[in-house]
């Protein structure tokens, strides 16, 4: 699995921009780190092969092999970059096509979706070393060639997620290659969707692989695309979140683009945390954000790192917060989070910081000069591992106003008439806020961070709401740390 988690290294290009090469060398500095690190899982153990970005950034593969001995190889799939509704849509799987490159006697076939993203893969040329101009087919053969005759080299097809359901189509194929020595072949995925119909299954499981490992959490959604995906409507067991209504109809929607196709997943199952007691314990109320925030949680690297006892891989950048939130260009921003490293760098939308920023050294903390821009925009930083995600706290706008953000609420629950300080930044006296689409009738300004307001009466008084902050013409967005449960009258 740690190996599988590498694959995520700087998945995304810079938001100001990064050619497939510059991505390319950023991401093989990173998994090299990785792979060299000896506190992780691999201790160490592991050197790169290969690495290969597809066109558009769309897939990513490695190929690493082991330095201790044991003359083991791993070919490593990553699936597209995408939030948890992309990675269930971005799949075709309303059309079956055939696919003769598995090497099986009998026509056999799996969805469109991941025949291109296995043919993406394959087809992809490394544009930088190690194997430079090489498929993953090249790379490995003169791997194989180069390695120790005994013991009998063993190659492992891993990948989570999408990169799982691409491994499960790589092992066929490179099972029906001719070797320069010939390997044994290992499969082993982590949440992985399926990729054929039940004609690819009986052919995977016909092929003697030495290992054959479907490690899947009991309550991820994305392992049950596209065999069963509609039990998750059901989800989750007490203490929740429970589906919603707009996520049963998501769910079903998403459910319907089989058109009628029966797919099936391969191999022997691993099921882990069936009694549910892995969970994000700050995403269990009935909303649609939270149950979409669990499912994320769920289906997570570390989450994944966590159930099979490996440590967590190191992370990429985290912005917390910036101040001051509004300003020009050329003004000075100080961006708190964690993890930043003396290579980072700083973006505010789709403009690069023109001057280096200042890294503190405890990673905490950077200061940077704002570049020219327009707008509400985010401010990330990338470094070799990666790009830290948009944080509403994390917004600079240009020009002002500052941009409004509830970032906590206390209590996070009540009866009517509770009074409730929210937290937060662009706050203004004069500032409405709204439980739902109540508005609350006592309002008192503390600070540009603070507000506090009395909880609304509500028809139904056994919800959670969203609470939003407005001021003049911009309002808060809504997210998980909004919301508020009532509890009575």
């Amino acid at each position: 699995m740690t190996l599988a988690a590498f694959a995520a290294t700087g998945a995304t290009p810079r938001p100001s921009g990064e050619t497939l090469e510059q991505q390319t060398k950023r991401i093989i500095t990173g998994i090299d780190a990785q792979l060299s690190d000896v506190s992780l899982a691999t201790q160490g153990a592991w050197e790169l092969v290969w690495l290969a970005l597809s066109e558009a950034n769309a897939n990513m593969a490695y190929i690493a092999r082991s330095t201790n001995g044991s003359n083991e190889f791993a070919v490593v799939a990553r699936g597209t970059d995408a939030d948890l509704t992309d990675i269930l849509e971005d799949l075709d799987v309303g059309t079956v096509v055939p696919f003769p490159e598995s090497g099986s006697p009998k026509p056999i076939t799996v969805s469109k979706g991941a025949m291109n993203a296995f043919q993406r893969v394959v087809k992809a040329r490394s544009i930088a070393s190690p194997s430079p101009n090489a498929t993953l087919a090249q790379a490995l053969s003169v791997a194989l060639k180069a390695a120790p005759a005994s013991p009998q080299p063993t190659v492992y097809l891993t990948g989570h997620s999408l990169g799982g359901c691409i491994a499960t189509m790589l092992a066929p194929y490179l099972q029906a290659q001719t070797w320069p020595k010939q390997p044994k072949f290992a499969v082993i995925t982590y949440a992985a969707p399926t990729a054929g119909t039940q004609s690819f299954v009986d052919y995977f499981n016909s092929v003697p692989w030495v290992l054959d490992e479907r490690q899947n959490n009991a309550y991820d959604l994305v392992p049950h695309a596209w065999a069963d995906l509609d039990i998750t409507a059901g989800w989750y067991p007490s203490p929740g979140p429970q589906a919603t209504d707009e996520v049963k109809l998501l769910i079903g929607t998403i459910s319907k683009r089989t058109k009628g196709n029966v797919y099936v997943q391969p191999g022997t199952l691993y099921p882990m945390n069936t009694s549910y007691t892995s969970l994000a314990k700050n995403l269990v109320n009935k909303t649609t954000q939270d149950f979409l925030g669990q499912v994320a949680f769920q289906h997570a690297n570390s989450t994944y790192l966590n159930l099979v006892g490996a440590p967590d891989v190191p992370s990429p950048p985290v912005v917390t917060d910036v101040s001051p939130t509004f300003g020009a260009a050329g003004d000075t921003v100080t961006i708190n989070g964690k993890d930043f490293t003396k290579d980072s760098m700083v973006d505010f939308g789709h403009f690069a910081c023109t001057e280096r920023p200042t890294i503190d050294p405890s990673g905490l903390k950077i200061t940077a000069k704002v570049p020219n821009g327009t707008g509400v925009v985010h401010v990330r930083v990338t470094n070799t591992l990666g790009t830290s995600p948009a944080a509403a706290m994390g917004q600079f706008a240009y020009g002002g106003p500052a941009p409004v953000v509830v970032s906590a609420v206390s209590p996070t629950s009540g009866k009517v008439g509770t009074p409730v300080t929210i937290s937060g930044s662009g706050f203004a006296n004069g500032a409405t806020v709204h439980f739902k689409d109540k508005a609350s009738d006592s309002v008192t300004f503390v600070s540009t961070g603070q507000l506090t307001a009395t909880a609304p009466g509500q028809l139904d008084v056994q919800q959670t709401v969203n609470i939003a902050v407005t001021v003049g013409k911009a309002t808060s967005p809504t997210s998980p740390d909004d919301e508020f449960t009532y509890t009575g009258r």
